[in-house]
């Protein structure tokens, strides 16, 4: 038995490993910036700080998709939770005011095909593409001992750059401020374990099943990629006080972290219409107001405050970004959200 052979037999097949390399080293290839730096594939990836930003400081997010993965698997449909991977990294430095730089990958899986990995990546590479960031590098391993056949896990870690005098901390925060929602585009990355249980579990539903309440087959609608907020927000970055990425936890859960301390905000149900998708879970769960709203997002993906006289200014940006927003509260004396 040869080494390839005896490494095959164990769980690692090493042939079809540099096979995936060659594939994936072309969708790499293709988000390299004037900053990309070093041949692509080296140990490391590497990267110019833009040389324009007066005192620059790094901004740095790791995150994954959660259980969102199952229903890619599910649907054999891959690219769409690498654009989200990529699209959740975005937001989660966009609230620090931080502009994209660089992405690493990491996938990590058990037998999983070429195809998926390829398509994996591709979807990762269009999301960084689209913020014209350079995928510098990332981890394919295969870990037969960890997963199940065909399974795998997917996480990523963004660099962004902000001038240090333009950083968002929150402490700019003032009572009074309004708080404005951006719509998010369904579930994003969060809630797929109490999604999953009650569409697949409770329902018994497939992924081509039509729902009434839904204008698509549910696996349509589970797998809407994550919406990025970064071309809906950053022109205007200028006139935002503090951002909050609603991700798990919902608005109660992340909403209090960009607040500073004696601050604390109130938020109108109501304010913003609930997209279909959450209705329907909630009815067909029988889950309660509560929990939807610690689990799922509602509807708002990003939550700016900002001054009174800047609502307009920051709204209108975000519709020219094909983003509707809504003033949906206001940042009050206090600590944590109420949901009134």
């Amino acid at each position: 038995m040869t080494p390839a052979e005896r490494y095959r037999e164990a769980g690692v097949d090493l042939d079809f490993a540099e096979g995936v390399k060659g594939r994936i080293a072309e969708a790499i290839l293709r988000t390299r910036t004037s900053l990309a730096l070093g041949p692509a594939g080296g140990f490391g990836g590497m990267i110019k700080i833009p040389p324009d930003i007066d005192e620059p400081v790094a901004v740095l997010s790791t995150d994954g998709v959660g259980t969102k993965v199952l229903v890619a698997i599910r649907a054999g449909r891959h690219d769409t939770v690498g654009e989200d991977l990529v699209n959740h990294c975005v937001n989660d430095i966009l609230v620090h005011g931080a502009a994209p730089l660089a992405f690493q990958d990491y996938i990590a899986g058990s037998d999983l095909k070429s195809e998926t990995i390829v398509a994996l990546v591709e979807g990762i590479a269009r999301g960084c593409t689209t913020h014209g960031m350079t995928l510098t590098g990332g981890e394919t391993a295969q870990l037969r001992d960890l997963y199940q056949p065909g399974h795998y896990d997917l996480a990523g870690t963004i660099m962004g750059v902000a001038s240090r005098r333009s950083l968002l901390t929150g402490e700019r925060t003032r009572a009074g401020d309004v708080l404005v929602g951006y719509a998010s585009s369904g579930l994003h990355t969060n809630g797929y374990s109490l999604a999953r249980r009650i569409v697949f579990d409770k329902l018994g539903l497939d992924l081509d099943s039509q729902v009434p309440e839904l204008d698509r087959p549910i696996g349509e609608v589970l797998l809407e990629v994550h919406r990025s907020y970064f071309q809906a927000i950053f022109p205007v970055l200028d006139r935002i006080r503090a951002l909050a990425h609603i991700t798990g936890g919902g608005i109660p859960g992340n909403l209090p972290r960009s607040l500073p301390r004696g601050l604390g905000a109130k938020v109108k149900l109501g304010s913003w219409p609930i997209p279909p998708v959450f209705l329907f879970l909630q009815q067909a769960g029988s889950v309660e107001a509560e929990e939807m709203y610690r689990v799922f997002n509602m509807g708002i993906g990003m939550i700016a405050a900002v001054s009174p006289s800047d609502v307009e200014r920051v709204s209108d940006a975000a519709r020219q970004a094909g983003v509707e927003t809504w003033p949906i509260g206001e940042v009050i004396l206090g600590s944590g959200v109420s949901l009134v």
